[in-house]
């Protein structure tokens, strides 16, 4: 078993194994497809192995977690949280010297966020740090759910087929890619700006928006800046 600082009493265990299997790939973007055409193009024939798959991960008594790294010693945690009832996806922040994980973004029936920006995504993608749950930058940038941003980089389109090429069985990658760039991970698209080298965005759901009453504190809005800094 392991903790997350502030995320106590849950049976969290590394499963970094999981992120070889293709089925997983597919429940986990599902989020991202915001219409019947992505739906088709993400599950095609996989559909029913890959709401078996998933309906397992849900029902287990352990919640699987995976970590990446980031800079200046911080930790992304990704909890696969599987209460019966309320399933879903946390998206964490930690750093050892706090008392408390900050969460980011919830992807489920109630989705908050988003958590991170291309630029932030990139920088926890390409940043080759080990002593995560992966290395591999196709499996990073799959991080995708917690994305939201219009500001969007040319290549991400590419990088991103590139990814479902190589980790799913998908027909039609390409296609697949630019539906899910254009649909902005779990909760669309958010306008991201830097005050004072702090980026926040515009989200009405989003912990990194300021104008929220349930938004960070303004010292953790700077903490999260720094743990993304490329």
């Amino acid at each position: 078993m392991m903790e997350i600082p502030g995320y106590d009493g849950h049976p969290l265990v590394h499963e970094p194994e999981l992120l070889q299997e293709p089925l997983f790939w597919l429940g986990h973007l599902y989020s991202c497809a915001h219409d019947e055409d992505a739906e088709e193009l993400l599950f095609g024939a996989d559909y029913e192995a890959a709401e078996v798959f998933h309906r397992e991960l849900r029902e287990r008594a352990e919640w699987p977690v995976f970590t990446i790294p980031l800079a200046a010693g911080h930790l992304l945690h990704v909890v696969y949280r599987a209460w019966k009832d309320d399933p879903g996806v946390d998206y964490l922040l930690h750093h050892p010297s706090w008392e408390r994980a900050l969460l980011l973004a919830k992807v489920d029936g109630h989705f908050m966020g988003p958590a991170l920006s291309w630029l932030e995504l990139f920088s926890a993608v390409d940043n080759g740090l080990p002593g995560g749950s992966t290395a591999d930058p196709h499996r990073r940038l799959l991080l995708l759910p917690a994305l939201g941003d219009d500001n969007i980089p040319d290549d991400a389109e590419h990088r991103l087929m590139a990814a479902l090429s190589v980790l799913t069985a998908i027909e039609a990658p390409e296609e697949l890619a630019a539906a899910l760039v254009e649909g902005q991970g779990a909760g669309g698209a958010s306008l991201w700006t830097s005050r004072n080298g702090v980026r926040v965005d515009d989200g009405a759901y989003s912990y990194r928006n300021p104008s929220n009453g349930f938004a960070l504190t303004p010292e953790d809005l700077a903490r999260v800046s720094t743990a993304f800094m490329p």
